[in-house]
């Protein structure tokens, strides 16, 4: 695959490599947000994104606005998967909607919501987010997907058409077939989900070129597998997702997760992370540099 343009635009060279250090799920519950304070103190996460249908969502906006005007985008959110904490809508109630389960939440899985939600309740609620970060005082820089439900043919254009009506990048990776394939999707998926990327870059949307993410099932040193990670990665603008989260007892007892989360955590804030990013010869940025590149081709 060629170089992608976007990184000329933006001041690179086509053979560098960029990073996004981007924090999800902030304001899941009060761990989150907590991390989300000590990290942006450090200086290493370059971005984050606010799940705003959850229960410590307004203290996360909160937080990016007195940090300056942090880097934060909106998480958009269709599911809610733990037992021992759910959340459902913000813009309606209504069970023809197909965004509410049995017991009134947001399904636990994609399949489930994939299956039954209504494209249009699904782009009424994806407004009703960004509305709200908004209406917080949130400086929206980009939006992205939680568990990646909305990656699918029913809701990617009412996710492109809040975008664009916002003029924010929403996060879709620029990859080829055997990339879409790795993901877990089809042939017919794979073809699709790359023709699609292909159309958005051509009317100037912002792609990324690569995923990453520090894992969630394993605790441990994750600032050596930072540092790992680091070194294998090819050229290009790399979206690097953590889950950032302060280990606590509600935390462990709500998210089976709970060490890596913390694990992803500490590898943040250890004093290290700075010095592992500057070695590794990448180039840290954040949203907001692909949101003003996108708004200047209107």
């Amino acid at each position: 695959m060629r170089p992608n343009p976007l990184l000329t635009a933006l001041g690179y060279a086509p053979t560098d490599r960029v990073v996004i250090f981007h924090a999800d799920d902030i304001g899941m519950r009060g761990a989150t947000v907590d991390a989300y304070v000590d990290l942006l103190e450090v200086g290493a996460l370059t971005s984050a994104a606010l799940m705003v249908p959850c229960p410590a969502a307004a203290e996360g906006a909160a937080v990016a606005r007195a940090h300056g005007g942090a880097d934060l985008g909106v998480h958009l959110t269709i599911t809610s998967e733990w037992n021992a904490l759910r959340w459902g809508p913000v813009s309606t109630r209504d069970p023809a909607s197909g965004l509410l389960d049995a017991d009134g939440f947001f399904p636990h899985d994609n399949p489930e919501i994939q299956a039954n939600a209504r494209p249009d309740a699904v782009r009424a609620e994806l407004d009703a987010q960004v509305d709200r970060a908004r209406a917080w005082g949130v400086d929206v820089t980009h939006v992205d997907s939680h568990m990646g439900a909305l990656a699918h043919p029913k809701f990617l254009p009412a996710v492109m058409a809040l975008a664009g009506r916002e003029g924010v990048p929403a996060m879709y990776p620029r990859m080829g077939l055997d990339g879409w394939r790795t993901q877990g999707f089809d042939t017919l998926s794979a073809a699709l989900a790359w023709g699609y990327g292909r159309l958005l870059q051509s009317v100037g949307r912002p792609l990324v070129d690569h995923l990453r993410m520090l894992p969630l099932d394993v605790g441990g040193d994750h600032v050596e597998l930072t540092r790992q990670m680091l070194a294998g990665l090819p050229p290009g603008i790399t979206h690097f997702i953590l889950h950032p989260a302060t280990d606590t007892p509600e935390l462990r007892a709500i998210c089976s997760d709970w060490e890596g989360r913390v694990a992803n955590y500490e590898a943040f804030r250890d004093p290290r992370i700075m010095q592992v990013i500057a070695d590794s010869g990448v180039h840290a940025i954040g949203y907001r540099p692909l949101r003003e590149w996108m708004r200047g081709q209107v």
